[in-house]
């Protein structure tokens, strides 16, 4: 099975796909000239290494990343099947072009000066937005991925587990080839931010609370939460563990005032009722965002 998405050429899809994919590289490469590469900081993947054999050889960092994205990619394809389309080959390419050329018209200064912390954070986040935008076209960054992938083929060993341990080692070659500890733990910075960046911006800015409650006045959270909140949800049979008693749980979804609101009605009517909230990361479906609008965006 295939895992190459194909857009018609030319098609709104086709221009918001790729627009994204160089809008993101550009941004990506950004992150790295201006605030990583001038601290020596070395955050994981093929970038991590190519600015480690930067430092060492004197070669540019987006040329050295090209250098080990293509042989990878070729053989992911060989061993993994076609799940590398031409986004990819795309994301990566103008990632390095993008990182070579900036470096080339803007040097190779830091843009803050004399401020590594703050470098991290704001590279961080660059790199974080612009992987997002390549994901958000349904590409992938290639690189250490890849090699992830193809190991947990033979391994079975979970691809999350094997890139963490993948960049985790390419980290501490950073600390041996540069002998400061400051490195690694700016370098540990930079793979937090960027993951957490990368969440936002695949799944948005969500506020929204899922209540789980479990009251003897079910009926009137319900016509609380329906007639009042103007909200659905869910009724789910349960039963009382000591008492064996069949309970009726109410599954609801709720923005942060209607949680507060509803909170306060079931403290009046129910003090005793046991209430779970988790927050939510995405909530898809009738009077929420559509999963079709997800996948078209």
């Amino acid at each position: 099975m295939t895992l190459i998405q194909k857009d018609k050429l030319f098609s709104w899809k086709w221009i918001k796909s790729y627009s994204l994919i160089i809008v993101g590289a550009f941004i990506m490469a950004s992150g790295f000239v201006l605030f990583i590469t001038p601290y020596k900081i070395v955050p994981g993947g093929v970038y991590g290494i190519s600015i480690v054999l930067h430092y060492i050889f004197g070669t540019p960092v987006g040329l050295m990343a090209l250098a080990f994205d293509i042989p990878l990619t070729i053989l992911g394809i060989k061993i993994l099947g076609p799940r590398f389309g031409v986004k990819t080959v795309v994301g990566f390419s103008a990632t390095a072009i993008f990182m070579d050329t900036i470096t080339y018209f803007y040097g190779s200064e830091p843009l803050v000066v004399g401020d590594a912390l703050l470098s991290s954070i704001f590279g961080g986040l660059l790199i974080g937005i612009g992987l997002g935008l390549i994901f958000k076209s349904r590409a992938t960054s290639g690189g250490t991925d890849i090699v992830a992938m193809m190991i947990s083929k033979y391994t079975k060993l979970p691809v999350g587990q094997l890139l963490i341990i993948i960049d985790s080692a390419i980290v501490i070659i950073g600390l041996i080839v540069f002998k400061d500890w400051k490195i690694p733990l700016y370098s540990l910075i930079v793979i937090f931010i960027t993951g957490k960046v990368v969440d936002i911006i695949l799944e948005g800015m969500n506020y929204d609370k899922v209540l789980f409650i479990v009251s003897e006045h079910h009926k009137e959270i319900r016509d609380k939460i329906v007639g009042d909140l103007n909200r659905g949800g869910t009724f789910l049979k349960g039963e009382g563990m000591f008492t064996g008693t069949e309970k009726s749980i109410a599954f609801v979804v709720v923005n942060r005032r209607e949680m507060t609101m509803l909170q306060d009605f079931i403290r009046h009517i129910d003090p005793e009722a046991f209430v779970t909230v988790l927050n939510s990361n995405e909530i898809l479906g009738n009077g929420f965002r559509s999963l079709r609008d997800k996948l078209d965006a």
